[in-house]
């Protein structure tokens, strides 16, 4: 054993000398045989040492790339936030493929394109400004075919290329782009530039694909958290809905609580309630927070008409992705100038009713997810709870203060009564009869007017009107003919107002009928409604007899005049004048009311 040993490391021996030369003769068939068995040897020898060069060579490469991504993976998880990450690993991904430029494009759904999010130094500038369709470019085709694609030299020339000045694209020789997919869906592209012709490896393919592979789950990580996020925050507007209904908010007040909630936690430009005017069929904005003027102050809708009409009259959620470009959306003016795209309109409905609509505008154009509808509409019905839980707690209170203000009523009845009994001049007690139904008649409206649109403000215009035909029918006589009509902009007091307003039209109408038309037979009585930012404006005009000369109603013994002017000043906190119309015949009384 130790022989053979030193018979094989000692190279200078006698016989290796002895076999190296008679290796040398070719006569011998053996020791050519020999010869023949040992050159084989040795070419495989040769053979497998390129073997194990090219395996170590593999596993450099390897460990090279291993790192590489290692410390992609490093970057990708220390960025900050999602521009940031694609900034750094744009330039990491130049230096460890040995590029001298990268880009990175990412997919944008709602427009269908791809636009540059990242690249290095040198092309910082035009992040943003890019767009590709899909197919569009050697990069639109990567990411429609979802495959790699490597061009080494004259990359400009190849048919799918798309030339971009501003992307210095003549500067470049080859090029090589790899798709960023995840789960089957193209998330973008990245890709990677040499100024000189270079073919790219396997091995640099491979490389970019990892790093490729890195970002994409980068993004849909980051996608599925903000995702989560936005999930949660909206599951905490619902709670806090909820916990809305519970307490003892009033109509307008909740309302405004609901589409300032919805807009925040959603993100949307701008959130509104609009709820059914059953009489004139039409949608109301109720509340928004929106601040923009032209919205704000856009008409009224039919129901039926437009996007928000439509979802009311069908019961359904309606969406548009532009309402700029629509002829679905009524305004699209407005639109434009409030700075609006898309709208998802859900119907506000309560035990099958529907009460109003939720409409929420995007700044930008947006595709509502499923998911997302799902959340509108179970904030929908809380708001519909919501609202008919106000409206509920409005007639509680209602009740509550009818119980009072028939008290004060009454007694406001008899202080009335004791008046006419004591300074009246009455011809029969029917007429005084009559003065004093009147007036309870004026109070009754109030109330009827207050149980009928479910609110606690009482609508003025309605109240003259009521005054008006319940005039008409009991206090002008047979043969007379006096015209009446109402003229301006409605608006809404308060109950408590409400009352006294109506008592002081009911005196100023009477008062019209009674001594403005005594000797004629025929006229006119208009009501003409006014509101600025500071006050209330009710003029009451007749074409009848005029004032004599010098009245004054400090100075007059009139029972009505003097209630008005009681009225008038003590519980609207107001003026009132009566004087004869200086444009026109007969008489004008004005009552001023602050806002």
């Amino acid at each position: 054993m130790r022989r053979y040993k030193n018979s094989r490391t000692v190279a200078s021996s006698p016989r290796r000398r002895r076999l190296a030369s008679a290796l040398k003769r070719d006569d011998d068939p053996d020791i050519s045989l020999l010869k023949q068995e040992l050159e084989a040897c040795d070419h495989a020898l040769e053979e497998a040492q390129v073997l194990l060069e090219r395996t170590r060579l593999e596993l450099e490469e390897k460990r090279g790339e291993a790192d590489a991504l290692r410390r992609i993976g490093e970057a990708v998880g220390s960025a900050f936030d999602h521009e940031e990450m694609l900034k750094v690993t744009a330039e990491i991904a130049s230096r460890i493929t040995g590029t001298d430029s990268c880009q990175i494009y990412l997919f944008d759904k709602t427009k269908e394109m791809l636009v540059l999010r990242a690249a290095d130094s040198d092309f910082s500038g035009v992040v943003g400004k890019i767009h590709l369709n899909l197919g569009e470019g050697i990069t639109g085709w990567v990411a429609r075919e979802r495959k790699p694609v490597s061009v080494p030299r004259e990359a400009w020339k190849d048919p799918r290329f798309k030339f971009y000045p501003e992307m210095q694209e003549g500067e470049f020789e080859s090029m090589l782009s790899v798709p960023l997919v995840t789960r089957g869906d193209i998330l973008g592209v990245i890709n990677v530039r040499t100024r000189l012709p270079h073919d790219y490896t396997k091995g640099q393919i491979r490389l970019l694909s990892g790093i490729a592979n890195q970002v994409a789950g980068a993004i849909e990580r980051s996608r599925r958290y903000k995702q989560l996020e936005k999930h949660a925050s909206q599951l905490t507007t619902l709670s806090e809905v909820s916990q809305a209904i519970t307490s003892n908010m009033y109509l307008d007040e909740l309302l405004q609580l609901f589409v300032t909630m919805t807009a925040k936690t959603m993100n949307y430009k701008i959130c509104t309630v609009a709820l059914i005017d059953v009489e004139k069929q039409e949608l109301v904005i109720k509340a928004t927070q929106s601040n923009s003027k032209e919205y704000t102050k856009k008409p009224n809708l039919k129901i039926g008409e437009s996007v928000s009409g439509k979802a009311v009259s069908e019961k359904r959620v309606v969406t548009v992705y532009d309402v700029q470009q629509t002829s679905e959306y009524r305004f699209p003016d407005i639109a434009q100038k409030a700075g609006v795209r898309s709208i998802a309109s859900i119907p506000l409905m309560s035990k099958g009713e529907v009460l109003g609509v939720l409409n929420c505008y995007t700044e930008k154009p947006h595709v509502f997810s499923q998911e997302e509808l799902v959340i509108l509409q179970a904030l929908s019905t809380q708001a519909a709870l919501a609202i008919e839980h106000a409206k509920l707690m409005v007639k509680s209170a209602v009740i509550q203060e009818m119980h009072h203000r028939v008290k004060n009523n009454l007694q406001q009845i008899v202080s009335l009564v004791r008046l006419e009994m004591r300074y009246s001049k009455y011809k029969s007690v029917e007429d005084a009869l009559n003065d004093i139904l009147n007036r309870i008649l004026a109070i009754s409206t109030v109330h009827e007017l207050l149980t009928r649109d479910d609110l606690d403000t009482v609508s003025i215009r309605k109240t003259a009107e009521s005054i008006l035909l319940a005039t008409q029918q009991s206090v002008v006589p047979p043969g007379k003919n006096v015209r009446t009509e109402i003229q301006g902009e409605d608006f809404v007091l308060p109950l408590a107002k409400a009352t006294s307003m109506a008592l002081v039209l009911n005196e100023l109408v009477q008062n019209a009928v009674e001594h403005g038309f005594k000797t004629l037979n025929e006229g006119r009585i208009r009501i003409e409604l006014t509101v600025n930012e500071a006050e209330f404006r009710v003029v009451v005009l007749n074409d009848g007899d005029p004032l004599p000369e010098g009245f004054t109603v400090k100075g007059t013994d009139s029972l009505g005049l003097s209630i008005v002017d009681t009225l008038v000043r003590g519980d609207l906190n107001g003026t009132f004048v009566l004087e004869n119309a200086k444009y026109d015949v007969g008489i004008v009384a004005i009552v001023v009311v602050p806002r």
